[in-house]
């Protein structure tokens, strides 16, 4: 699976309309605690505009309704990972992305062969409480070692500053949140991710 260098992940449609035609080519849609008739609009929203400008859309976590609406793409955490139904998920064509946080997760996630694997958090994030510290950028080194030849995610505290330590370091792709949805100018921000990662692509 080829990954664009820039992964844009935010948590509604409003947020995929307002980005992706600003040149987004990879976001996931990550929704939390909605109701199944809201995260089936959502996805159905950041479908078609996805589909409109080109861009590959991944759905979090919601793998039955990702392939009743025909995504071809889901990504599972671990929790999620150990309840879903991975043959169905093949079964419907779609492309698989595993979260891991450390080995044994790694190993867990590998057994599945996935079509691509995210590290995180490489450095302190303000998204989510983790139980695990920073990863740093030798552990994507090392992951890459592991997981080659599919794509490696680096996900966590990442900023335009701190790109080619992420890439250098064997990433394929890098996975942004907070440094562009909480930015005063979320589209200048996103500009400025495309322009950054393009030696990349």
């Amino acid at each position: 699976m080829k990954l664009d260098p820039f992964y844009l992940i935010v948590d509604s449609a409003d947020w995929i309309e307002r980005l992706v035609p600003v040149g987004v080519k990879l976001v996931q849609l990550r929704m939390k605690d909605l109701p199944e008739d809201r995260l089936r609009t959502e996805i159905r929203r950041a479908k078609a505009t996805c589909t409109q400008y080109g861009c590959q859309l991944i759905i979090n976590d919601y793998w039955r309704l990702a392939i009743e609406e025909g995504c071809d793409c889901v990504h599972l955490g671990q929790e999620d990972l150990a309840t879903a139904d991975v043959a169905a998920i093949r079964a419907a064509g779609m492309k698989l992305g595993l979260s891991t946080h450390d080995g044994a997760e790694l190993e867990t996630a590998l057994a599945e062969k996935p079509d691509y694997v995210a590290l995180g958090p490489v450095w302190p994030t303000i998204l989510k409480k983790m139980k695990w510290a920073p990863q740093g950028v030798e552990r994507l080194r090392d992951w890459k070692t592991r997981i080659a030849p599919l794509p490696l995610v680096a996900i966590g505290g990442l900023n335009p500053d701190r790109l080619s330590a992420v890439f250098e370091n064997g990433a394929d792709s890098a996975a942004v949140v907070t440094d562009i949805t909480l930015n005063a100018d979320p589209e200048a921000r996103t500009r400025e991710w495309i322009e950054r990662t393009a030696r990349w692509r």
